[in-house]
């Protein structure tokens, strides 16, 4: 299990993140999300061990982490980091750079390892090209796949699929966190991509200003935000208020009715293939919502809260 207790740290002076604090089982999928400069890939770096605590500690089972006051060389052996520069080596080939770190005594083995791996983040077909030559979305699933190389007990990834094209940034997520599933490895994902969270995390935790301020299960966020922050973290969002409460809602929530007391008029209108987002004006107050036709621009029409339960 990782446990990290009550950690701050500070660059300099200028505090950075502040009291931090929660545990992660075995095998576990963590999604850490929130606006740039929330404090994500530094939490990231501390929990790696590259820089060293103001206050609290880090375990990974009975191993404590600690920064580069206690290893010449900062990093814990049974991890893995993959940052958003990812450090591979030009002049030699993919397949040598994600074998990089492997034994060189069972050839035969190795080879397996790399073309397995290779596999995963689909680049069997560059494994003979040098990594200078290689797009960054390339450069990004080499890493992933180098990362991979000695099966860590943790994994952190920051941003990892920030670079690849979204044509492949489907596939290649399904295949890596099942991949990471089955292996059991613990994995901690800094990510801006609400996809990353939803559909493969076990458990999300929400920073701003260097703080902790939500940890739940994703369905749990997503269904009930408690504030238009964490809303705002899985897309747009509507505040509106209800009987005298403020409600978050998601435009695939609204829907077109003959009446109702919410009376928009359209000002623009998006084509997202399966329908379109309408963008509308109440008062000061800007609205999205979905619907399957396009709807003109200067019509008003009403919109109501659809009730799960029947719609």
């Amino acid at each position: 299990m990782l446990k990290v207790q009550n950690i701050s740290f500070a660059y300099k002076d200028k505090p950075t993140l502040s009291a931090i604090s929660f545990q992660l089982k075995k095998g576990k999928n963590l999604a850490v999300i929130g606006e740039s400069g929330c404090g994500k890939s530094t939490l990231l770096k501390l929990i790696y061990g590259l820089y060293d605590l103001k206050e609290g500690q880090i375990y990974w089972n009975e191993n404590e982490v600690l920064g580069p006051k206690y290893h010449l060389i900062p990093g814990m052996d049974f991890m893995k980091y993959l940052a958003q520069d990812f450090d591979l080596m030009p002049f030699i080939t993919v397949a040598e750079n994600v074998g990089k770190y492997l034994s060189n005594i069972y050839a035969d083995k190795k080879k397996e390892r790399i073309a397995e791996l290779l596999k995963i983040v689909e680049m069997s077909d560059l494994a003979n090209t040098k990594a200078q030559f290689l797009s960054g979305g390339q450069m990004q699933r080499v890493a992933l796949a180098r990362v991979l190389a000695l099966e860590p007990e943790v994994l952190l990834l920051d941003e990892p699929f920030s670079h690849i094209d979204n044509f492949r940034k489907n596939s290649l997520r399904r295949k890596l966190f099942a991949y990471l599933k089955e292996k059991k490895i613990t994995t901690i994902v800094a990510t801006h991509d609400s996809s990353d969270v939803l559909s493969f995390s076990d458990e999300v935790i929400v920073m701003q200003n260097g703080k902790v301020i939500a940890t739940d299960s994703p369905i749990c966020l997503y269904q009930n935000p408690k504030s238009k922050y964490i809303a705002s973290l899985f897309g747009d969002v509507n505040e509106i208020e209800v009987d005298g409460k403020t409600q978050y809602v998601y435009p695939h929530q609204f829907k077109v009715v003959p009446k109702s007391e919410l009376q928009v008029e359209i000002v623009n209108c998006y084509y997202k293939g399966s329908h379109y987002l309408a963008e509308a004006q109440r008062n000061e107050a800007t609205i999205f919502f979905e619907n399957p036709t396009e709807i003109s621009i200067g019509t008003k029409i009403y919109l109501e809260i659809k009730n799960p339960e029947i719609d």
